[in-house]
């Protein structure tokens, strides 16, 4: 038997979109070593999908998600949450002010899936990286110190209008075998172009595109950020107390 404490709740800032929060939250299912309900990690989530668009916000068209985000994290802090990750690579644009305003640790999506990356391809390997536009635009992969060393390997502007946007957007909307079909052929052509490796820096697309069906072994930046969740919420846990003495 373990004793949990409040500060060993995680806080899902969700939402964006409500399929891949589902996902995330699946993972970390699949991450914890439980046999029973109480063995599970303690989860509080906050779902808004009304959060303005994230990547129409970096391109200047669109409004700022940070007060939205900011007010579903401070949900979460109220809920007891002791940590708060968010299952949306691009909303990690804001990383750094919602960490601040929230005065909440909070664990970094795309260091959880350069971890695995590295570890599963090594230094100076060629990998992939499908994503929004605005996560490829804005360098959060690349410009990681983590990233030091790797050779990215993106999308052209044309694989990006036609077949990523696309298939993002086709997965947001329900039509899975869609998103699928295109996503799948962007993966196709970075593996022919020598990528050994394919990171999933898109929540949305681990929906669709994983190792049963992609052309090369993937890293799911989603899944990768629901190990550390589960890992840091473990790593807290206490035992009981002895029993009073007689």
């Amino acid at each position: 038997m373990t004793v949990v404490a409040a500060s060993d709740v995680v806080g899902v800032l969700g939402g964006m979109g409500p399929l891949a929060t589902l996902d995330f939250m699946r993972k970390m299912l699949d991450a914890t070593p439980a046999a029973r309900d109480q063995e599970h990690v303690p989860v509080v989530a906050s779902s808004i999908p009304q959060v303005p668009d994230r990547t129409a916000a970096f391109c200047g068209q669109g409004e700022s998600p940070l007060a939205a985000m900011l007010a579903s994290g401070r949900r979460l802090a109220d809920a007891g949450a002791g940590l708060v990750v968010i299952p949306c690579n691009t909303a990690h644009l804001w990383f750094e002010q919602l960490q601040e305003g929230l005065g909440l640790p909070m664990l970094h999506l795309v260091d959880a899936a350069l971890e695995e990356a590295l570890a599963a391809a090594g230094p100076g390997a060629r990998i992939g990286l499908l994503a929004t536009d605005a996560t490829l635009a804005s360098g959060l992969y690349l410009n990681r110190p983590a990233s030091r060393g790797v050779q990215w390997l993106q999308p052209t502007a044309a694989e990006m209008l036609e077949q990523v946007m696309p298939g993002i957007a086709a997965v947001k909307a329900g039509r899975l075998a869609e998103g699928e079909a295109l996503l799948a052929q962007a993966a196709r052509a970075l593996a022919q172009r020598g990528a050994s490796a394919l990171v999933l820096g898109c929540t949305e697309i681990p929906l669709v595109l994983h190792a049963g069906n992609a052309p090369l072994p993937v890293i799911d930046a989603t899944a990768a950020l629901a190990r550390r969740a589960v890992g840091w919420s473990l790593s807290r846990r206490r035992p009981p107390p002895p029993p009073a003495a007689p």
